[in-house]
């Protein structure tokens, strides 16, 4: 990539937050406009707690993305802190895109998300995704509801786990984002640090492996990254929990739920780092770390005061 592209030369850069209810489709749809996995995909919802940046280049413009904790109705404290990190991700983006899952239709969740979308003073369009899921008919007639609803000035039907509509949608945004120097290098795919997206990649893991409230009260943290002789790395890392009893539902039987854990995280990072991997998983119990403000801080969240 010429050193004068870089520098802004007929060059294009701009912000574009992705929002939308929970399990809507934020990460598949980032991962695939990026083109590498930047954030963990889950089936549970409100997986995504602080906004990640993705960062893609289309021709001359680079996009810079940021995946939002889905919007949803508080309850806990942390509820309550990524919510407010959702919303303001969109009020300082450059381009807003909101995603509705065409499966869910204007649920009362969308219809709260499109009420408030008034106040975020941006560029908006709409992105209906999952749409090799429904009808035709149902996607017209959302299209209609949910315009109907608020003001976008461009509307577009995508899968994102598929991947049809998703290079049109790329494209578009490509041509709206101001002229400007690029805020990364040109191979740059996230501004996340390797050690914060491969505690991600285990709490993911975490996630698919434990079905019970457990996830959401546990984080994972690398505390130890080193690179080795030969051109592997040792990472260590921990998760933390809130009492002693999910402590032992994360280590299992004779530790194989642990065990499970670490061998699918480890495969992951190894193919995103293209590097060996010596993955060291701990437990600890850390009482009331969804109250302590460095913890929040930790993720990239404003700590809420109540």
């Amino acid at each position: 990539m010429a050193e004068t592209q870089r520098r802004g030369d007929d060059t294009r850069c701009g912000f574009v937050a992705l929002i939308g209810a929970p399990n809507a489709g934020k990460s598949t749809l980032l991962n695939a406009l990026v083109g590498s996995k930047v954030t963990i995909v889950s089936h549970k919802v409100q997986t995504t707690r602080a906004l990640i940046r993705g960062i893609a280049v289309e021709g001359q413009s680079q996009l810079i993305f940021v995946d939002t904790p889905g919007i949803f109705s508080p309850k806990r404290r942390l509820d309550r802190a990524m919510v407010t990190t959702a919303w303001s991700g969109a009020h300082e983006a450059d381009l807003v895109g909101v995603l509705i899952d065409t499966r869910k239709g204007l649920d009362e969740e969308a219809d709260a998300l499109l009420e408030r979308l008034a106040e975020v003073k941006r560029t908006k369009i709409l992105i209906l995704n999952k749409i090799d899921l429904v009808p035709r008919a149902t996607l017209l007639s959302l299209t209609k509801a949910a315009n109907d609803k608020a003001k976008f000035d461009a509307t577009f039907m995508i899968s994102a786990l598929t991947g049809d509509g998703v290079t049109d949608l790329k494209q578009w945004l490509a041509a709206q984002v101001s002229p400007g120097p690029w805020l990364y290098p040109p191979d740059q795919m996230s501004d996340a640090p390797m050690r914060q997206l491969a505690a991600e990649i285990t709490r993911e893991k975490l996630f698919a492996r434990l079905h019970q409230e457990l996830p959401y009260h546990s984080t994972v943290e690398t505390e130890s990254w080193k690179e080795l002789r030969g051109g592997a790395v040792r990472i260590e890392q921990t998760i933390y929990v809130e009492r002693e009893s999910q402590r032992k539902i994360v280590i299992g039987k004779g530790g194989q739920t642990l065990k499970s854990i670490g061998e699918s995280a480890r495969r992951e990072i190894a193919d995103i780092l293209e590097q060996k991997v010596h993955l060291f998983l701990f437990v600890k119990v850390r009482e009331g770390w969804g109250d302590d403000p460095e913890r929040y801080r930790a993720m990239g969240l404003e700590f809420p005061k109540e």
